[in-house]
C-alpha cells in the first residue's frame, strides 16, 4: 500500500511503521486512538497481516468519535491553532470500514466513542503498540490513562502532534503523564515516542 495521509507526514508515517514493526515481538495487540479516515490504521493493518509472527496474528483496534474534534480546552489555546475547531476532521465509521474492505484487509475492531467514554473493557487485554492522535489535551490525557495499564513490557506508545505549536495541549498532556511514570521518551519531528 502506498503512503497517503494529509494529517501525518510521510516521515512520521515511516517512523510509526518502523516502531510498530519492532513491536511485533511484544505481547499484545495494536491500538490507535484517533484514526480520522484510517490512513495510518490501514498501514498498521497491512503490517500486521504481512509481518505478524503470532498465529493468529495480532489484532488492530481503532477508536474515534467520528464526529471530528471536540471542543478545545484552555490547554489547547494557540494563536496559530485557530483552524482546529470543534467538528473539524469528521468522517463516518462506515467510510473507514469501507476503506479496509476496498483494500482487502481485515476490518479492525472499530469503536465509536469519545475517549472519555471508553473504559478498560473497550480495549484489548494487552497492548504492544499504541498510536495516539487525539490532537487536544483532554483527548491525549484520556488516551494515555486508557492504555497505561494495558501496555506490555517492551511496548511503545507513540503520540502525534507532541511538538506541534498549533496544538500545545498534546505536549502538556504527555509531559504531565510522564512526570509520574518510569518511561523513556524520544522526540522525533512532532512525534513523542514513549518506551515502556
Amino acid at each position: 500500500m502506498t503512503w497517503k495521509n494529509d494529517q501525518v507526514s510521510e516521515f512520521e508515517t515511516e517512523r510509526v511503521l518502523e516502531i510498530a514493526k519492532k513491536c511485533l515481538l511484544v505481547e499484545g495487540d495494536y491500538v490507535e486512538l484517533g484514526c480520522y479516515r484510517g490512513d495510518t490504521s490501514l498501514l498498521l493493518a497491512e503490517l500486521l497481516v504481512e509481518k505478524s509472527v503470532e498465529k493468529p496474528a495480532k489484532k488492530l483496534w481503532i477508536y474515534d468519535s467520528f464526529e471530528g474534534l471536540p471542543e478545545k480546552g484552555e490547554e489547547d489555546t494557540s494563536e496559530i491553532g485557530k483552524d482546529f475547531i470543534k467538528g473539524e476532521l469528521a468522517v463516518t465509521k462506515r467510510e473507514v470500514k469501507a476503506r479496509f474492505l476496498r483494500a482487502g484487509l481485515p476490518v479492525p475492531a472499530i469503536k465509536k466513542a469519545w475517549f472519555n467514554e471508553l473504559t478498560g473493557v473497550d480495549l484489548p487485554e494487552k497492548i504492544a503498540f499504541a498510536f495516539l492522535d487525539g490532537d487536544l489535551y483532554e483527548s491525549i490525557r484520556d488516551s494515555l490513562r486508557l492504555v497505561e495499564d494495558k501496555m506490555s513490557k517492551g511496548s511503545v506508545i507513540m503520540v502525534h502532534d507532541y511538538d506541534n505549536p498549533a496544538l500545545p495541549g498534546v505536549a502538556k498532556a504527555v509531559d504531565e503523564w510522564l512526570s509520574s511514570k518510569n518511561a523513556k521518551m524520544e522526540r522525533n519531528k512532532s512525534l513523542a515516542i514513549i518506551y515502556l
